[in-house]
């Protein structure tokens, strides 16, 4: 196995376990993973806390250019109420549903102890798991995956510093492109580009959005929930959450799932993605019935609703007066400021890329993947799990459960391949 993340070492923990049970019981497996820890994503992700997975899942709310059916088959593999057996029962790592996200995170609310805990798991079912083991190069010899042995030698994997190590398989489960500080850099892409595999166009994706100059400056810091729509050619996409106001721009869960799509809007290089935020939980017909009754300035009226400076902006964008009575309102009056709190065009001009990114969008086409083991159709003998592959889903652990998934399917995969 190659990287140790999230779907490295589900990988292994079910490689391993299976080889142990099996009647072939001398299979070895060794994870080898480049940073001096392992699991970097994990370590980082929820702020800390680790949102080890969604409450539900729904595969239409994934992105790929790749087959929703095959995605769909590889979501729903291992399914989610098994999954969260798996961490409760025999990680023995406790989850707590928060309520008003539907995500679960580890009691102890560290997500050292979800890293920690798969680790240890690893090497207790019997994997070997190496840090500081850069893979440079990778290279099939001969006979490969069904047509080899179960311990004959297929593949050699080159290290940095020259040293090889030959394997009867392989699974790669190197990340993508994105947060390149824990050590994601596309390896594990351009291994698998070499052997002829498909890489859809890769790009960040949950990535926070940037507006320069920046309109709303002034109101960094400033978060709400909020709901948020980007119409595209089909449909439109929709989605509610934590929406933040930084000094570059945005951020916040309602943000970061549309932002694919500014992305993918710049690089076609037609007109920017249109992005409307709705404010508050309020539509347009309801808010055009409150600005008409009773008494009081706008300003006043807006305050319970939402954050001071916010207000302020709002009415300055729709051209009115705070100090303006409701009764004075005037019909076109009302109706920009209606619009400003329901569908109001928020001014966006790039992203922070990879560097910010939580996933990659694009990857390895999934119709070069048998779904139910994760083999490459094109290279027997190699199987591929995790973010590498073309498909990702929102903010929430939605791509914990396709790292989980994936890569315990890679892991028996390989592990009993073999045998077929």
């Amino acid at each position: 196995m190659i990287g140790a993340g999230a779907a490295g070492f589900a990988a292994a923990i079910f490689a391993a376990r299976s080889g142990r049970s099996h009647v072939r019981s001398g299979l070895r497996v060794l994870l080898l993973e480049r940073t001096r820890d392992g699991g970097r994503k994990i370590l980082m992700s929820g702020g800390g806390r680790c949102n080890v997975l969604p409450s539900a899942i729904e595969p239409s709310q994934f992105v790929t250019a790749s087959s929703p059916h095959t995605l769909k088959k590889l979501l729903l593999s291992w399914p989610l109420q098994e999954q969260r057996r798996f961490f409760e029962e025999e990680l023995g790592l406790p989850l707590a549903l928060e309520p008003e996200t539907g995500k679960l995170f580890p009691v102890s609310n560290k997500s050292r102890d979800v890293r920690d805990r798969l680790r240890d798991m690893a090497e207790r079912d019997g994997a070997e798991v190496r840090f500081d083991s850069y893979v440079t190069g990778l290279e099939a010899l001969g006979k490969t995956g069904a047509t080899a042995h179960p311990d004959q030698d297929a593949w050699r994997i080159r290290l940095q510093g020259g040293a090889e190590i030959r394997a009867a398989r392989v699974v790669i489960a190197t990340g993508g492109l994105s947060v390149p500080a824990t050590g994601s850099d596309g390896t594990g892409l351009d291994l698998v580009r070499r052997l002829g595999h498909t890489i859809h166009d890769t790009y960040p994706a949950l990535t926070p959005l940037t507006a320069e100059p920046h309109r709303y400056a002034a109101l960094t810091g400033i978060s709400l929930p909020v709901t948020i729509e980007a119409p595209g050619p089909k449909r439109k996409l929709v989605t509610s959450g934590g929406f933040l106001f930084t000094h570059k721009g945005y951020s916040g869960p309602a943000v970061l799932n549309v932002s694919h799509l500014a992305v993918l809007s710049r690089r076609a290089g037609g007109d920017p993605q249109k992005i409307y935020v709705r404010w508050t939980t309020s539509d347009g017909e309801q808010w055009d019935r409150i600005l008409r009754q009773g008494e009081g300035t706008l300003l006043g009226l807006l305050r319970p609703h939402l954050p001071a400076r916010l207000a302020e902006t709002l009415l300055e964008v729709a051209g009115i007066d705070g100090r303006t009575q409701r009764s004075r309102l005037r019909r076109e009056e009302r109706l920009r400021l209606v619009e400003a709190l329901t569908r109001h065009a928020l001014p966006w001009t790039g992203d922070e890329g990879y560097k910010r990114a939580e996933v990659t969008g694009g990857g390895v086409a999934l119709n070069e993947i048998d779904p139910r083991t994760m083999e490459s159709r094109l290279c027997p003998g190699l199987f591929l799990c995790g973010e590498i592959l073309d498909a990702f889903g929102p903010i929430g652990g939605y791509n914990f459960a396709w790292a989980w998934a994936t890569g315990r399917a890679a892991g028996l995969g390989a592990a009993l391949s073999g045998d077929r």
